[in-house]
């Protein structure tokens, strides 16, 4: 009988082994194709917990990510840990058990994590259960040799050779989602750079392109930047008048780049500088076979400038028949390209500038007297250098700095016979001239 005995506790151990065997292997398919199955990486990884949970009875699990620059692990997918908790999953390289693991780069299985100082519950996910029921597996994720994370699950507690048989397990995983892992280590890196970096460029815009980066203390200036403060907010069309080399273009900048638009394109174009036969296509784009020459299709700059502003310099320069079109763009937001017959919704503020008499042009035939008031809605008058002479020195001193710098000259300062010279000069070409 007892021999008997021993063939069926014998018979059932088999069994019991061949069908835990059997489900390890369906479990590392079902994980594989997991992984295989979506280009969303994330996606794959919460697949892949989710199987865990479901055929290694895993209560709650992560996969946490190391910052190789900053020495931070943070937890990048979790299951059975609300977000919240998620949040607060943060560490050290070596603080805790998934610091440490991650540090030393070999596994650790904790029978039961009431007893295991290092086990922090820092997420606080277990607060509420008892601590000496529970078993915690942390295996690190290497790839090309190089410790990138961990993957970390507990459950009920289980015997010292159970827990051993998951941390290989787990290993075989680990391996499995090291290149996901590693991949998406490697964009959430790219896009802390990236997102770094625009905030560096956003504020080295804000600073060269706020007025209070244009220069001057005379009381016409001060009135300039009066002017753009109360308009810059605001979607209205803004006409900056003055002669050429007034800054024009840097207050155009100061008025986009201050504005609710400032995230979206600022496209120039000098109207001036267009020849006559190309001035609609460059401003209102064209269709394949338009014209000779157009052997494909060319959006215009105001669809360049869709939802941000676009700055027509030299608009005095424009033709009758541009003003025309340009007209309809400002009245009905929308346009047709050369050769196109579709309707093109536009979403633009206007910022035009000239050096001309614009009302003289109107009274000459020579600009649309309808356009003129489209345009005229917000002027800003640039004052010549003559008629601020308090602002000489101080751009020229500002040049000075700016030009000895750049070009490695110790120049300290301006000499006194040269002093007299700019400011009893009239400046004809003005501040560019200066």
């Amino acid at each position: 009988m007892p021999e008997q005995f021993s063939e069926r506790g014998n018979t059932t151990v088999a069994t019991n082994s061949t069908a835990h065997n059997s489900d390890r292997m369906t479990s590392l398919y079902e994980i594989t194709e997991a992984i295989h199955s979506s280009l969303d990486m994330r996606k794959s990884l919460y697949k892949v917990l989710d199987l865990l949970s479901e055929h290694l009875g895993m209560g709650r699990g992560s996969i946490t990510l190391l910052n190789p620059e900053t020495s931070e692990i943070h937890v990048e997918v979790a299951h059975g840990i609300s977000s919240i908790e998620k949040t607060r999953g943060r560490y050290k390289l070596g603080e805790g058990v998934t610091g440490r693991v991650i540090e030393s780069g070999r596994p650790m299985a904790i029978p039961h994590i009431n007893e295991e100082p290092l086990f922090l519950d820092r997420m606080g996910a277990r607060s509420r259960m008892d601590k000496s029921k529970i078993s915690f597996i942390c295996v690190p994720i290497k790839e090309g040799g190089r410790v990138v994370g961990a993957l970390s699950v507990d459950r009920a507690s289980e015997s010292a050779s159970c827990l051993d048989e998951d941390v290989q397990f787990l290993t075989v995983i680990s391996s499995l989602i090291a290149q996901k892992v590693s991949l998406l280590d490697k964009i959430n890196r790219e896009r802390d750079k990236l997102r770094e970096e625009n905030i560096r460029l956003r504020r080295e815009l804000d600073k060269k392109y706020s007025f209070t980066n244009i220069i001057g203390n005379s009381r016409k200036m001060q009135e300039v930047f009066y002017l753009i403060t109360q308009v810059a907010k605001s979607n209205a069309n803004v006409l900056l008048l003055g002669e050429s080399g007034t800054g024009k273009e840097l207050v155009a900048n100061a008025i986009h780049y201050n504005s609710l638009r400032a995230d979206k394109p600022l496209v120039k174009v000098n109207c001036a500088a267009l020849p006559s036969n190309l001035v609609e296509a460059e401003l209102f784009g064209y269709e394949k076979g338009a014209f000779t020459g157009a052997v494909n299709q060319k959006a215009g700059k105001f669809e360049l400038a869709n939802g941000g502003t676009i700055f027509l310099d030299e608009i005095g320069a424009l033709a009758l028949e541009s003003q025309t079109k340009l007209l309809r763009v400002l009245q009905e937001r929308e346009l047709e390209r050369l050769g196109g017959t579709r309707s093109i919704k536009v979403n633009i503020r206007l910022i035009a500038a000239t050096n001309q008499d614009l009302a003289g042009a109107v009274e000459n035939g020579t600009f649309r007297e309808d356009l003129f008031y489209r345009l005229n809605v917000y002027p800003i008058y640039l004052p010549p250098l003559r008629e601020r002479e308090a602002d000489v020195l101080l751009l020229a001193d500002y040049f000075l700095e700016k030009y000895a710098s750049e070009y490695g000259k110790d120049i300290k300062r301006i000499s006194t016979p040269a002093i007299e010279a700019l400011t009893q000069y009239h400046w004809p070409g003005n501040v560019r001239e200066l």
